[in-house]
């Protein structure tokens, strides 16, 4: 249930990103009368084969357009009249070009509609960041409230963190809310310097040049978390904690006969006692008690922890107030896509870590269906394929681009045989990706 619900999410996610991708082209095209004669949301071929498995699950005329589901769903495409890319169909360009084709049409007229799928990606992120805002506001934790410091991961402690250490400044800028000090920009920048209090002495901690290179190598976990002391917020109905008799409040002080003082002590003792009927010690209302529980295989309790000494802080938007603060993160995410394929140019970041496909996302969304985090996700995910999109890769959008600026520098157009060629490099370049990426998702399922 729990694989279902994932594949559910990537589906649903990947499905109205493509979809107003793809209506971002088609309204484009529309605009200047131009001819589409598919819209599809997936492949109705085997892709990148416009004549191999050629069927659709569904699909009906209007117009002038054929509208369809494909059975292979890995993206989609409309079909523009007189345009050289991969879904083609039976057309023939050595004809005379007809007003209504794409061919025929000035130069800045055909840049707006291959633009346009990014820029309703760019508008999509923005709506969805804002909608975010307006609805759930933003909670962040200060860090000031964090008594028991950091939990650095093992890459954490190999670049000088200790548990317990608080984390001050970055790069002399005093940290306010937790969250600032995990901030995608900061991590991007060149050897940020952390400055933390161990055991009341401050002391500066410099990221080495190779810091994102090992960075994705880690494939669990983040790069710290703060330290919880460990109260119950809520049980999952049916767990071993709602069996045992946990209740909210509750705070566990011991498993078994080791005492524990917070949440990443706890983890590692529930792991070593998985599937054991095991003693949990907690205080409740200032009555220390012994709950037996059962572990589950897995090491897991099954319920939500908490600290009650945290203190956020709740920003709450009105809907205009939400706008130029889901803009300012849309511009956030791009800065932080364009940092990091700069690290991945410079080789500081393998290829075969910085993607990720079906699978792998799949991860991201998690077994159970929060909307926050899918809307959060989808965002994301739309901002990433606007800005891979630009990129100037031969059959993505951007590739297009690079040869309308090339005809209207040169104010000659490219001939169709050229196009042709540079469009079979890039469904190489394309095919190769795709095989990157599953390859490295069906890796990632044995380690």
């Amino acid at each position: 249930m729990q694989t279902f619900i994932m594949i559910a999410q990537v589906i649903a996610a990947l499905s109205i990103l493509v979809l107003i991708h793809e209506l971002g082209h088609f309204l484009a095209a529309k605009l200047f009368k131009i001819k589409v004669d598919k819209f599809y949301l997936f492949f109705d071929f085997l892709f990148p084969m416009p004549s191999v498995l050629n069927f659709a699950l569904f699909k009906f005329k209007k117009g002038d357009t054929e509208y369809g589901l494909g059975w292979f769903p890995m993206g989609g495409y409309v079909q523009i009249n007189g345009m050289v890319d991969e879904n083609m169909g039976n057309q023939d360009l050595t004809k005379p070009a007809e007003p209504w084709e794409f061919r025929s049409k000035p130069a800045w007229q055909r840049m707006i509609v291959m633009l346009g799928g990014i820029i309703f990606n760019v508008i999509l992120g923005i709506i969805i960041f804002s909608g975010i805002k307006y609805y759930y506001g933003e909670k962040l934790l200060l860090n000031s409230s964090v008594k028991k410091g950091i939990a650095p991961s093992e890459l954490a402690q190999e670049m000088g963190f200790r548990m317990g250490d608080k984390i001050e400044y970055i790069n002399g800028n005093k940290i306010i809310h937790l969250e600032d000090a995990l901030n995608a920009q900061i991590i991007m920048s060149e050897n940020p310097i952390y400055t933390v209090n161990r055991n009341d002495s401050m002391l500066d901690i410099k990221l080495p040049n190779d810091f994102l290179k090992r960075l994705t190598k880690k494939t669990k976990g983040g790069f710290f978390t703060p330290r919880m002391e460990l109260y119950v917020e809520k049980t999952t109905v049916g767990s071993a904690a709602e069996k045992a008799g946990l209740m909210p409040n509750d705070k566990i002080i011991g498993v078994d006969t080791n005492r524990i003082n917070c949440f990443d002590e706890f983890q590692p003792l529930l792991i070593a006692y998985a599937g054991k009927e095991t003693p949990i010690t907690i205080i409740r209302n200032k009555d220390t008690l012994k709950l037996i529980s059962k572990i589950g295989t897995d090491g897991k309790l099954g319920f939500i922890p908490t600290d009650k000494n945290w203190k956020f802080d709740t920003i709450s938007y009105t809907f205009f107030a939400s706008i130029p603060a889901g803009i300012n993160q849309a511009y956030e995410t791009i800065a932080g896509q364009i940092a990091g394929w700069g690290k991945i140019f410079n080789g500081d970041i393998p290829v075969n870590k910085a993607v990720q496909g079906p699978i792998g996302i799949a991860k991201y969304f998690g077994p159970t269906w929060d909307w926050l985090n899918f809307w959060m996700l989808t965002a994301l995910i739309s901002m990433g394929l606007a800005f891979m999109n630009f990129l100037p890769i031969p059959a993505l959008d951007g590739g297009h681009v690079v040869l309308l600026i090339i005809e209207m520098v040169t104010k000659k157009p490219i001939s169709i045989k050229i196009q042709e060629r540079v469009q079979t490099v890039g469904t190489v370049i394309l095919l190769g990706l795709m095989l990157l990426i599953f390859g490295n998702d069906i890796f990632s399922l044995f380690k």
